[in-house]
């Protein structure tokens, strides 16, 4: 019974940490992302004409 709950919680724990580290990896791409969408847009600021 003991190994079964052992086994249960050690699966969970480390679907725990993978699902942890893809979402940490897709945030820190997503900033990056956004930074130089960001630094594209500043450097074309005085192209648009309104």
């Amino acid at each position: 019974m003991n190994e079964k709950i052992y086994r249960t919680m050690s699966g969970a724990g480390v679907c725990s940490l993978v699902i942890g580290i893809i979402t940490l990896t897709t945030g820190i791409a997503a900033g990056v992302l956004m930074i130089i969408s960001g630094v594209r847009l500043l450097k074309r600021k005085s192209d648009i004409l309104i």
